[in-house]
């Protein structure tokens, strides 16, 4: 067996993994997941590069939860040629419906306004690229199956798939797959994804899985701990109650599937607990608001405590004033508001989307508050904002950074290095083999030492792009 990394190798996003084995004196090749890189120049130049082998020539591909940096260039993938199944659980499929086409939609209207502002004689540096359209989508969706949760299926003669809950979003799984190669003992490939906190609200705990040869484990926070609930909650009520106090208004860019609908629900128990007074809560993202409807679709794959938390909302809609946008009008009336509203908005690292509208509203204005609640890649907009940039370019125009930015740590849907650590206790044995991925080098780094001496675990490999490994 090989496994070629195309990406989330040294960095966190584009996660893809080529998976190469010989079934019946034939060679067989899948992915698991196949993912946009986000953030920068870099990223789009790896977008549109080609796969070091045909899309045809794949038999299938496993995707283990539907973010973007996993999922987002599938129709890509379909349009160039790949005719196979993509198997996933129910829940991502029905996030991928949401997600993909809008992905489309934001590339669409982003060449569309950089052709108008370049035509004005506005634009400046390099054209954005449209990667997939929505009629491309549209034919992705139709190669998708889905697999349930402790379902085990046999994808060929040879190789059986089995998703458990990661714990990360709704629908994240970690994928094992089962593989008898030619003339080889089986093996048991276990593909984490992405793997979410113990503990953590809406997602219940993540499953253990007890044994397996080859191991890809994520390293998101290989090198840090988050900071405690407790911890996570006192930050973001000084936050809030100082903006309001100041008569600023709150803006949260949140990716819109798992981090949106998280804050709405830390935001609601800190006002039912009355820590938090009443809130004005606007949530400008469609995406954010289908996901936040699938949510509740999905409410018993909840966890308790959220349940809860919800079903008091329900009884008492009065205690927070929560409003989803839906049009674009209603979306730029948000930015007459001068005070009292907490907007939070997609995308995650600001990149794209109508957050990046109500960053260039209220960035200029040290009374408002920039709340960061999730990773920022190198080269995005979010991750300038986090390293303290005094002026960004936003549509081709330089604002100044006057609001007070701050970084919520403690609400990653990602495992730090402890949650990992124990996660990866729960093998009965080390797998012969680990591949540590998508992590920054730091992080990836200082995990694998920590599994070689605290676990005592031998062969662990940080991969390298675009290399190939026998397993």
């Amino acid at each position: 067996m090989k496994i070629q990394f195309l990406g989330a190798a040294g960095e966190v996003t584009g996660s893809r993994h080529s998976v190469e084995v010989v079934l019946s004196g034939k060679t067989r090749h899948f992915l698991v997941d196949y993912g946009m890189f986000q953030g920068g120049h870099e990223a789009i130049n790896k977008n549109l590069e080609p796969l070091p082998f045909l899309p045809q020539e794949l038999d299938f591909i496993v995707l283990t939860h539907a973010h973007i940096d996993h999922s987002g260039l599938l129709p890509r993938l379909c349009a160039q040629g790949f005719n196979g199944p993509i198997y996933c659980t129910k829940a991502t499929f029905e996030l991928l419906k949401i997600l993909l086409p809008d992905s489309a939609y934001l590339q669409k209207g982003d060449v569309d306004r950089a052709e108008r502002k370049r035509k004005a004689g506005k634009w400046r540096g390099d054209m954005p690229v449209a990667l997939y359209s929505r009629e491309e989508v549209d034919v992705a969706l139709t190669q998708f199956e889905v697999v349930e949760y402790g379902q085990v299926i046999e994808l060929m003669p040879g190789i059986h798939l089995e998703f458990h809950n990661a714990g990360h979003i709704l629908g994240s799984a970690i994928a094992v797959l089962d593989i008898e190669e030619d003339q080889q003992p089986k093996k048991r490939c276990v593909f984490t994804g992405d793997i979410g906190m113990k503990g953590k609200v809406l997602m219940p705990d993540p499953d253990l899985i007890a044994q397996a040869d080859v191991l890809v484990v994520e390293s998101t926070y290989g090198d840090r701990l988050h900071r405690s609930l407790e911890e996570t909650e006192k930050e973001l009520i000084e936050v809030i109650t100082s903006a309001l106090k100041a008569h600023g208004n709150i803006v949260i860019p949140a990716f819109a599937v798992g981090r949106t609908q998280e804050i709405l629900f830390l935001l609601i128990n800190l006002v039912k607990r009355g820590l938090l007074p009443h809130l004005s809560i606007w949530v400008d993202s469609p995406m954010a608001t289908s996901a936040t409807h699938l949510t509740q679709h999905y409410f018993s794959q909840l966890d308790n405590q959220s349940q809860q938390t919800f079903s008091w909302f329900k009884e008492n809609p009065e205690a927070v004033n929560l409003r989803f946008i839906a049009d674009v009008e209603e979306s730029k009336a948000l930015n007459r508001i001068k005070g009292g509203a907490i907007i939070i908005s997609a995308s995650g690292m600001c990149d794209a989307g109508r957050i990046v509208h109500h960053l260039f509203n209220n960035l200029p204005h040290a009374q408002n508050a920039i709340v960061i609640t999730g990773f920022q890649a190198y080269g995005s907009l979010g991750r300038r904002l986090v390293d303290k940039a005094t002026k960004v370019r936003l549509f081709g125009e330089e604002v100044l950074v006057r609001a007070s930015i701050h970084t919520i740590g403690g609400l990653s849907a990602h495992a730090d290095q402890a949650g990992l650590l124990d996660w990866l206790r729960g093998f009965r044995k080390a797998p012969k083999t680990v591949f540590v991925v998508h992590g920054e080098p730091e992080s990836s780094s200082v995990l694998a030492a920590c599994i070689r001496e605290e676990l005592g675990w031998g062969q662990v490999i940080i991969p390298e792009r675009l290399h190939t490994y026998k397993c």
